[in-house]
């Protein structure tokens, strides 16, 4: 096989066949990795390596040109998917890759009976989604009183100087605690990319780097660059009845969008200093919102934002195999241009890229009239806006 890659000349292929090759050469390698890891495993239960390498993992991470984390991580989860059959054969078949695999694995340990559903989804949507439902399953297992007590304790900040002399750091919030921050930050890089946008000379940058910036002025500042944007909303789903009893019993939810869950307690503190958004539902649609201090608009915001029921756990763009949650783009499924109304039925998250090919699809199908014209793509070099904007 290497042989015949070693004569490959890609720009003697039409475009559709180096499509079909890039898919199969990739189904072929995740195979061959799987293959591979599960080698390194049975010679190293097997004894074959002692007298030839200290460690196996750091051999594993040599022959692979991974690090000896990765190869080790490899290793263990050839290992485990042996007993279990349907993730054995994807793997086998490269329908799934070792990294795939090893969500199922932490799926299935935490909740027996949960591989099927896990393998499906690897099988169709991107790692991240499947790494969401794999780690819910697992918090599903704890009660949020017990969830929250491990995660104060998980609690951290860590710093460093890398080689070319930067200030590193890395770190762990409580969910009630991380998400304002969070969604501070990505509001603000949303502000400074939008206003680098406006002026035609300005060269972007990397999303990471607005980013940066807004955790500077944070901390510098308070973040207070522009008052009238600088509060961060941070929204709690919480089951009335959970909300009276005190505690939440099975199927109720309370957790912070975007953040996971929360115990009642903590629910009813955050209220205590908290801007009060309310969604009543019937555990399949949203049936009303109400901002206590806000118009409409920004209610109907707060209904996209909270995602689907019954799960509630905030917007992901509705493309199958995506799985984006950040800077996703509000698209009206019947254009406005086709007289769509700007009401949640008809109003669904994409990303950037889905909302470009959606519109592009609408205007291949006279959705759009003569209002519509195509929009300018990104300035080479860059990357497509992350704000959200209707058409």
């Amino acid at each position: 096989m290497r042989e015949l890659l070693r004569g490959l000349v890609v720009e003697s292929l039409t475009g559709t066949a180096c499509f079909s090759l890039a898919e199969e050469l990739s189904r072929t390698a995740k195979a061959c990795a799987a293959a591979a890891a599960l080698a390194a495993a049975r010679a190293e239960s097997l004894g074959a390596l002692r007298g030839r390498v200290p460690d196996a993992a750091e051999w594993f991470a040599r022959a692979s040109g991974t690090s000896s984390g990765q190869a080790r991580g490899a290793m263990d989860t050839a290992a485990a998917v042996e007993e279990m059959s349907a993730t054995r054969e994807a793997v086998a078949d490269g329908e799934v890759s070792l990294a795939q695999a090893a969500e199922v694995v932490r799926g299935e340990r935490a909740v027996p009976g949960s591989e099927a559903a896990l393998l499906e989804t690897a099988r169709t949507e991107s790692l991240p989604t499947l790494r969401d439902q794999a780690r819910d399953l697992k918090l599903g297992t704890m009660t949020h009183e017990e969830l929250h007590a491990r995660q104060r304790r998980a609690r951290e900040f860590r710093h460093w100087r890398d080689p070319l002399g930067m200030v590193r750091f890395a770190g762990g919030l409580t969910p009630e605690v991380g998400v304002p921050f969070v969604n501070h930050l990505e509001a603000d890089a949303d502000r400074r990319r939008a206003a680098a946008r406006r002026h035609e000379s300005a060269e972007l940058e990397p999303r990471a780097a607005y980013l940066a910036d807004a955790l500077a002025d944070l901390v510098a500042h308070g973040g207070g660059g522009d008052k009238r944007r600088s509060r961060t909303d941070m929204v709690v789903v919480i089951d009335l009845n959970a909300y009276r009893r005190g505690h939440a019993h099975p199927g109720e939810p309370c957790h912070v969008i975007g953040g996971g869950p929360i115990p009642v307690e903590v629910a009813k503190q955050l209220s205590q200093d908290a801007f009060i958004k309310a969604v009543l539902h019937d555990g399949v649609d949203v049936h009303r919102v109400k901002h206590f201090g806000r118009h409409i608009r920004a209610e109907l915001r707060t209904a996209l934002d909270i995602g689907p029921a019954p799960g509630f756990e905030g917007t992901v763009c509705v493309e199958l195999g995506c799985g984006r949650r950040h800077g996703l783009e509000i698209d009206h499924v019947d254009p406005v241009a086709n007289h769509g109304p700007t009401a949640l039925f008809n109003l669904e998250p994409r990303c950037w890229p889905h909302h470009q090919a959606k519109t592009e699809r609408d205007r291949q199908a006279g959705l759009l009239g003569v209002r519509e014209k195509a929009r300018p793509g990104p300035r080479a070099g860059t990357r497509p806006p992350p704000s959200r904007r209707r058409e």
